[in-house]
């Protein structure tokens, strides 16, 4: 693909880059095309109530997958570009950071767990999982090869650990195992996946016995990263409390049957991440350059982002009741809580690029305040919501927790012209805009 000459553009930098990106969106499709058959293989044979004690343990893992990624991958990146050469003291200090922070999150999940536990959810189901926290660290590597514009290899060991945990989910459900068994493969994904990034990693004369530690860059990671932590502790909180809540309160069929929903309507939220990625060097840059075409280029994104969202929402929407016929009859009631599970999507998507718009402008505070009042909202909604609606009352919370998180900007008047501009791309006011113009 060849672009006219344009000052400033490099062809073969956006040539690598969007070649990248590429290969990261392929391999995430391939993830999620595979992870969907199973899971839904996975949930017709565990049934309503077995679907839902397992996924109660997956949940409360996630709770704390904040505090055991330490809010450090970006960084990681940014540190890797910027000091290529320090690579073995970055890589080495990042993963000792986050080995230790998994460690410190199972007596931490076991104190959550005494406090709220999810109710049908043995905790010895829940410790099994929590080894996931320690063994993310070798998510050090996918920085890696992100900062070296890379991600193929990534690509690869995704989809060959995908492959390899779907074979071993479809045996475990030919030989007619038991859930305990589904505990330990959810589990053993994640090694999987560590193992393949390290294998992957020791490959062109680097090797992980060169990293080293340094306490003054741990310090300095820290202090960039701890808003990230609070933010993504918010973000678990209310993206994923009312799997819980409606678990306690509604039992483990209940449970089981929204988790397909949820698993059914997240599974396109890494798209936006990869966009952004994506796409937001070239916003910056436009930054540096020209302020006006950098806040165009701003609307261009949110604009985007809602001619993906919208109409992918409109079909499922519309396309749930055939979905939920690849499930037992026992799911069928979950479709209409879909239909409207779905457009929380809109708001993730919207979110996705306002949250780097945050971060690009030093506004990193604002992310987890935003974050924390989408779960107050989520909270409260499913307190009073599920004992009426049952899922579809927690679908409604999550709906309107998503869609008040991603505007909480309107009300802060140093970025409140973004809750606007998000306004203008939903109601389509800016592509009237633009077609009134030509």
């Amino acid at each position: 693909m060849r672009f006219p000459s344009i000052p400033g553009f490099d062809q073969q930098a956006f040539e690598k880059y969007f070649k990248n990106t590429g290969m990261l969106f392929i391999g995430r499709v391939g993830s999620l095309l595979i992870k969907m058959i199973v899971s839904i293989s996975v949930a017709n044979y565990l049934g309503r109530s077995n679907n839902g004690v397992i996924n109660g343990g997956i949940v409360y893992i996630y709770f704390f997958s904040a505090i055991a990624t330490l809010g450090l991958d970006q960084f990681i990146v940014k540190e890797l570009h910027q000091f290529p050469n320090n690579r073995d003291q970055i890589l080495g200090t990042s993963f000792a950071m986050k080995i230790f922070a998994g460690f410190c999150c199972i007596p931490l999940i076991y104190l959550a767990y005494l406090i709220y536990p999810a109710k049908g959810t043995p905790y010895s189901y829940v410790f099994i999982l929590s080894v996931i926290g320690i063994v993310q660290a070798f998510n050090v590597i996918d920085a890696y090869f992100q900062s070296q514009v890379q991600s193929k290899y990534i690509m690869q060991v995704q989809i060959t650990g995908n492959l390899a945990s779907a074979i071993i989910k479809l045996l475990l459900i030919f030989t007619k195992q038991p859930l305990i068994y589904f505990v330990y493969a959810y589990t053993f994904d994640f090694l999987l996946l560590s193992a393949g990034y390290y294998f992957t990693y020791q490959r062109k004369e680097r090797n992980i016995l060169n990293w080293s530690f340094n306490f003054k860059l741990a310090n300095k990671l820290l202090l960039y990263s701890w808003p990230l932590i609070i933010s993504g502790i918010m973000v678990s909180l209310y993206m994923k409390i009312d799997q819980i809540m409606l678990q306690n309160m509604s039992g483990v069929k209940e449970a089981g049957a929204y988790a397909t929903v949820a698993s059914l309507s997240e599974a396109w939220n890494f798209i936006p991440a990869v966009i952004v990625t994506s796409l937001f060097p070239a916003i910056l840059n436009a930054k540096r350059d020209d302020i006006n075409r950098y806040r165009k280029r701003i609307q261009h994104l949110y604009d985007l982002m809602v001619y993906l969202s919208v109409p992918t929402a409109l079909v499922i929407t519309f396309a749930a009741p055939l979905i939920y016929k690849l499930y037992k009859p026992e799911y069928a009631y979950a479709a209409p809580v879909l239909s409207v599970h779905i457009w929380s999507g809109v708001f993730v998507f919207l979110g996705a690029a306002s949250s780097q718009y945050l971060i690009a402008e030093n506004f990193n505070k604002l992310t987890f305040i935003r974050t924390g009042f989408g779960a107050i909202v989520n909270i409260v909604l499913n307190l009073i919501l599920i004992p009426k609606m049952g899922m579809m009352g927690a679908a409604i919370a999550t709906l309107a927790a998503y869609a008040s998180a991603t505007f909480f900007v309107i009300f802060i008047p140093k970025v409140n012209d973004q809750g606007i501009m998000m306004f203008k791309s939903l109601f389509l006011i800016s592509l009237a805009q633009k077609i009134i113009k030509r």
